[in-house]
This record gives structure tokens, C-alpha cells and sequence, in this order.
């Protein structure tokens, strides 16, 4: 795929104006996907502060804020402790973005309802741009970026992450937070690599599948149903950020770190039925949740 590359920011098109069709077949299903998903688990959790992640959580679970679940606030207190552990991810992924300035710009690739974004401008004092295929989520963020009065810094656009409106060497850091599998990882590599200064940092926190198991399992092959994606394997990733100039920073494997939430969460109201998926090929060593930190050289 071809991007159009714009010399500055002020020659892309405005928001509004910058809404291309979808790449392909595939990806207008997955933005009528995202326009129509209505399960609760994401409001619910985005509720507890007013920050709307759409991925999941690292660390371990304070079993003293959770209480006695025989307590009738109980599952209040559970989704305020899954809601943490999804912002402690967060958290981590910006972590690893390296030296961001004040009057730099970052890149949020498939930013979902803008949890992440509201938090690197809240951290670093930036621009940051997303892009989302889901016009629903695309609102949504910008909504709460203008409840917060910072939708000057923090914007969500509709277009696509494979070609973005953005300019070439404009970015000093950028990132997709689970969101990878619903595109071919050469183009989008190839994608932010373009928009990325020399030195810029990538970040990506990805499900992946184990090389090392031979082939995705069943369970891998549920999840990829469920979510109507197409998971890559750890090789994909680091093959195609050496195609596009993205030179591996740090590997970190998550695995371990994101098994109490899935727990936790197989416990909660807020069940899916994806929740065994994810724990047994966890567990099996079938699939792995990794971040990749890469330099852009």
C-alpha cells in the first residue's frame, strides 16, 4: 500500500475531512465490528475514573482492596481492581516511548475510545493523534478529550492505520495497544515508519502466537474468532520491523504479568466467554503477550 505523505501537519486534512474508505472488504467489517460492539466490560471498567482502555492489564491483583467477596460492594471493588490493572498497562506501554517533549507529537494506532491517549498527553504535556477505523469510538474519545478541555492536544480521527493523514518525520513516538491483529504488520510497519522521525521510539503490546508450538492452537484460533482478527506470530513482528527500519529496543515477555487479570476477570460479572481462551493458552505456552519497544532508524 501506497501512503500519501504531507510536508506538515497543517497541510493534512482536518478531521472531518479525512475519513477514506476502509482498505479493504475486510477492514469495513471490522469497523462496523467496533461501531456495533456494545459488551459492557470496557464502559464498565472506564467508569471507575473516566479513562476508556480497549485492551487488558499486567500486575498482581491487591487482594486487600478487593475486600470479602461476600461483601455486597465486592464486584464494585473488583472492576475498580481490573480497571487499575488495565491502566497499569497503559502506563507500562508509555514507559517504554522513550524521551517525549512537550511540543512533540505521538501517534496512537488504533486508539479505541483514547484511554491511552488522554494518559501520554496527561504524562508528557503533548500532541497526541489517533486513528480508529470505528466512527462510534472515534466520537467517543473526542468527546471525553473536550469533557477533560484538552481536545486541542488530544484528537481521534477515522481513517485507516495502514495510511494516515499525518506527516512524514512528524511523530516522536508512536504505538498500537493490542490492535496489530487486525492488519498486515509489513504495511503497518511500513506505515510508522514513514511517520516517525530518525530516533522515534515504536511501541506496540501485543497477544502473539508461540513459533515454538508449531501453529496457532485451538485456543488461539477462538480467540481470533471471537474477536474476528487474525493474530501473528512473534517472528512476524520482529521479521517485518527489520523490513521497515524498526530495530528491536526491548522484547518483554507479559505472559506471567497479565494472567491475574484474566483470572480475576473469569471471576467478575463482566465475563465474555473468551476469558478460558486467553488463561489456557496463556498456561499451554500458546500464546504470549509480549511488548516490542523499536528505534526508527
Amino acid at each position: 500500500m501506497t501512503s500519501t505523505e504531507y510536508t506538515t501537519l497543517q497541510d493534512a486534512p482536518a478531521a472531518s475531512a479525512f475519513v477514506p474508505s476502509p482498505a479493504s472488504p475486510y477492514q469495513g467489517d471490522i469497523a462496523r465490528y467496533w461501531d456495533q460492539e456494545a459488551r459492557p466490560v470496557n464502559l464498565r471498567l472506564g467508569d471507575v475514573d473516566g479513562l476508556y482502555h480497549h485492551h487488558y492489564g499486567i500486575g498482581d491483583i491487591d487482594r486487600t482492596a478487593l475486600g470479602d467477596p461476600a461483601d455486597s460492594e465486592y464486584e464494585k471493588k473488583l472492576i475498580a481492581e481490573l480497571h487499575r490493572l488495565e491502566s497499569a498497562q497503559a502506563e507500562y506501554l508509555l514507559d517504554n516511548l522513550g524521551s517525549v517533549g512537550r511540543g512533540d507529537t505521538l501517534v496512537d494506532a488504533g486508539c479505541g475510545r483514547g484511554g491511552s491517549m488522554v494518559m501520554a498527553h496527561q504524562r508528557f504535556g503533548c500532541d497526541v493523534e489517533g486513528v480508529t477505523l470505528s466512527a462510534k469510538q472515534a466520537d467517543f474519545a473526542n468527546r471525553r478529550a473536550a469533557e477533560l478541555g484538552i481536545e486541542d492536544s488530544v484528537r481521534a480521527r477515522v481513517c485507516n492505520m495502514l495510511d494516515t493523514p499525518f506527516a512524514t518525520g512528524q511523530a516522536a513516538a508512536s504505538w498500537n495497544n493490542e490492535s496489530t491483529m487486525y492488519v498486515d504488520l509489513h504495511d503497518l510497519f511500513a506505515e510508522h515508519s514513514r511517520v516517525l522521525r530518525t530516533g522515534g521510539r515504536y511501541v506496540t503490546v501485543t497477544g502473539c502466537w508461540n513459533p515454538r508450538y508449531g501453529q496457532p492452537s485451538k485456543w488461539v484460533s477462538q480467540i481470533n474468532a471471537h474477536f474476528e482478527c487474525n493474530i501473528h506470530s512473534r517472528r512476524e513482528y520482529l521479521r517485518a520491523m527489520a523490513d521497515n527500519r524498526l530495530v528491536p529496543h526491548a522484547v518483554v515477555d507479559l505472559t506471567a504479568a497479565t494472567l491475574p487479570y484474566w483470572e480475576l476477570r473469569a471471576t467478575s460479572s463482566l465475563v465474555t466467554g473468551i476469558e478460558e481462551a486467553f488463561i489456557n493458552s496463556y498456561k499451554d505456552g500458546s500464546f504470549q503477550y509480549l511488548l516490542i519497544a523499536a528505534d526508527r532508524v
